[in-house]
């Protein structure tokens, strides 16, 4: 029986001011062990997505542990069958999850983190006001409950979204949640500098809580988007069957690919209608070189998602 491909999620807000230097042996340890994926370093922490055996994540949470400040890092894992990343990667950055507001910093205020046991509690509650973080495309594959939208494209767009639609006066609990716990994290910490008083956010983030709470309990609808090859993941955890169209970036699913619109590695009907000539020929010259490294079997990267560092 073939062994599963680890994934693991990871994060943690902590004041590394020595960042810089932590990169290089941090991506001494990932080569060693076969790691792949990408690990983002910033004064305010670490956060990233990295794949590998399981003896290989193990390893990595073993050389974590050994500085004090990341011995408790946050993560959840899930498993696929084959390795989800072509790259490694340590990036240094001012931010791990970008918000662009000053002086926002979970190390120093952050709202009341609530268990995946007692999510469904919170949310049940019609006084709390249950906000999805993440960006638009993701929030149309799959949402709890209830949850409003942003209809963000980016999570720099949150701030401006929250003045204009929430104020402290009317808004005393809300509750807000993420893929894995970082986003509503640090958009916690910004709703407290803005005056609301009672902030709650989804402790390991929609990964947790799928990992956790049971299905027939579940106030989860559809899938998870995920910033790997397999795109989403089911209740399970188990891989969805969604596709990403590398023209535009966006989610593809079953249903759409019978369009007459979708073209492995081309267009898709999220966007055959406005394609530029040179992106349409960029797609067509990717998706040549994916089928000529598939004859060879060899791996193919599919090049960088800009909303990755999102996650």
């Amino acid at each position: 029986m073939t062994e599963k491909v680890v994934v693991a999620a990871m994060y943690k807000f902590v004041a590394l001011p020595d960042y810089e230097a932590l990169r290089q042996p941090l991506l001494d340890t990932l080569l060693q062990h076969g790691i792949k994926g990408t690990l983002l370093l910033a004064a305010e922490g670490i956060n990233g997505t990295v794949s590998g055996s399981r003896q290989a994540l193990d390893a990595l949470l073993q050389w974590f542990a050994r500085d004090e400040r990341l011995v408790d890092i946050d993560h959840k894992e899930s498993f696929c069958d084959e390795q989800p990343f072509y790259r490694t990667k340590v990036k240094l950055k001012k931010e791990i999850v970008t918000l662009g507001v000053p002086g926002v910093d979970p190390n120093r205020r952050v709202g009341t983190y609530v268990e995946p046991a007692d999510w469904n509690a919170l949310v049940d509650d019609p006084e709390v006001l249950l906000i999805d973080t993440r960006n638009d495309y993701e929030v149309a594959l799959g949402t709890f409950e209830g949850a409003v939208d942003p209809a963000t494209r980016s999570f720099r767009e949150f701030p401006a979204y929250i003045k204009a639609h929430y104020d402290p006066g009317r808004h005393k609990k809300v509750a807000m949640f993420c893929t894995g716990g970082i986003r509503c994290e640090k958009a916690s910490s910004y709703m407290l500098e803005e005056g609301f008083e009672e902030v709650y956010h989804l402790k390991g983030g929609i990964l947790k809580y799928l990992e956790d709470v049971p299905q027939e309990q579940t106030r989860w609808r559809g899938d998870c988007f995920v910033f790997d090859n397999r795109v989403t993941v089911r209740h399970d955890l188990g891989e969805g069957d969604f596709e990403l169209c590398h023209a535009c970036r966006m989610p593809v699913s079953a249903e759409e690919r019978q369009s007459e619109h979708y073209v492995v590695g081309i267009s898709c009907p999220h966007c055959w209608d406005s394609l530029s000539p040179k992106t349409r020929a960029r797609a067509q010259e990717r998706q040549r070189q994916i089928e000529l490294a598939r004859q060879r079997q060899q791996a193919h990267p599919l090049g960088r998602d800009p909303r990755r560092q999102d996650s």
